[in-house]
């Protein structure tokens, strides 16, 4: 077996692994600005998603130009979560260098759309693949590729503990070869229980004292995740945002969450934002608590919100997810104040972090790879892909961390 990587290796974005030449797994995007995409055209003759998050999913599309059709398997909440995503992205920057695909290209991508579930096997490009809970979002899965010599285990982006909205992984399927994520390599999560409630104290606060919370959050796993804290803690919202179609999205696919009927519940109490601009200025003079969309504070109602709230130090901003070096979350982090739609803008609101990540930290990514001590580890997927991997070498693993451009023979 040879692996190409043509993303995703020593860096965190443009996920693309070329296996046997024949194979793809995921074909993501790299956001910023300029956006960057895989390295190399290639025309696989299958391509397997693990999950639907830009970073993993953002560019399949592309796969679908002039005339070539390769099948495009994946789980069911992957298939919708990839079409909403590659529409909002043709929305945004359809025709520019930023959307690498038309929208004829995005309709061909349901002509050779296969769908499967957990642990069941599926043929692809003359592979064996197989789908595990991942425990990373709805439908994220581990994709185990067998080319009749070589058990190839791609973990992609990985969970270790429970979270609201999806269990943790607990697949650890037989592999020759484990290509890892290491996101969170050098950082310990900070207990879950303990962060919801440092969270819903903040905000209950915030909302007493007389101020409005706004609550940036991914669309996709973090704003579901956020209704499902905000209801267990009997805090009213409202949400808005690409978030609010992935929720109702993720109500047809009940088997994939952890508890559909909580889903349900926090779907039900939430007060769903109709878009204009209007209703948001009312609603973020409220005492209220709005989750929206973007997590990095990079566009969506976020635009809306922040400008309207920024002014008050009773207000509060509380981040959600990791937030990208050069990002306008990253700059509020660090700085106190943020670019917003072309203008820098102080922020007199309290800004406060939440670690409510989706990745497995260093202890779950070593106790995931204690199972694999006899195979051969790779690491990809981080800022620190080299060290971690140095550090599973010393540990006793046959780990090394790839570059982009790099191919591994197996």
């Amino acid at each position: 077996m040879n692996v190409r990587f043509l993303g995703g290796a020593r860096e965190v974005g443009r996920s693309a692994v070329l296996v046997n030449d024949r194979l793809l797994l995921d074909y993501g995007l790299l956001t910023g600005n300029p956006p960057r995409f895989p390295v190399e055209r290639v025309e696989p003759e299958a391509v397997v998603v693990s999950h639907g998050h830009l970073d993993h999913v953002g560019a399949v599309p592309s796969l679908c130009s002039g005339d070539r059709r390769p099948p495009i398997h994946w789980t069911p909440p992957t298939r919708e979560l990839a079409l909403t995503l590659a529409r909002d992205t043709l929305k945004l920057h359809g025709g520019t260098y930023d959307c690498p695909f038309t929208e004829t290209e995005v309709r061909r991508v349901t002509q050779v759309s296969e769908t499967h579930g957990y642990r069941e096997s599926f043929e692809a490009a003359g592979h064996e693949v197989t789908f595990y809970n991942a425990g990373h979002i709805p439908g994220s899965a581990h994709v185990l590729v067998d080319d009749g010599d070589t058990r190839l285990l791609y973990t992609s982006d990985f969970h270790t503990d429970d979270q609201r909205l999806v269990s943790g992984t607990t697949a650890r399927p037989d592999a020759d070869v484990v290509l890892c994520e290491s996101t969170y390599s050098d950082v310990e999560h900070e207990d879950r229980a303990a962060i919801e409630d440092r969270f819903a104290e903040s905000v209950r606060t915030t909302v007493w004292q007389g101020g409005t919370v706004v609550v940036p959050a991914f669309a996709i796993g973090r704003t579901q995740e956020m209704l499902l804290v905000c209801e267990a803690h009997d805090i009213d919202c409202y949400v808005d945002g690409m978030g609010k179609q992935v929720t109702r999205m993720l109500g047809r696919h009940p088997e994939f969450v952890r508890d559909a009927d909580a889903l349900q519940r926090a779907t039900s109490a939430a007060r769903f934002v109709d878009g204009r601009d209007g209703q948001r200025r009312r609603i973020a003079d409220q005492n209220t608590v709005i989750v929206t969309t973007s997590g990095m504070l990079s566009g969506g109602p976020a635009m809306t919100y922040i400008p309207a709230t920024r002014s008050s130090p009773t207000n509060k901003v509380t981040m959600t997810g990791y937030q990208v070096e050069g990002t306008p979350g990253r700059d509020l982090l660090e700085t106190g104040s943020a670019e917003i739609d072309g203008r820098r803008m102080p922020v007199s609101a309290q800004v406060e972090s939440y670690d409510f990540s989706a990745h497995a930290d260093r202890d779950g990514l070593f106790e995931f790879l204690d199972a694999y001590r006899d195979a051969r580890v790779l690491v990809n997927h981080g800022d620190r892909c080299e060290a971690f991997a140095a550090e599973l070498d010393g540990d006793g693993f046959e780990a090394s961390a790839p570059a982009v451009g790099e191919t591994v023979e197996i």
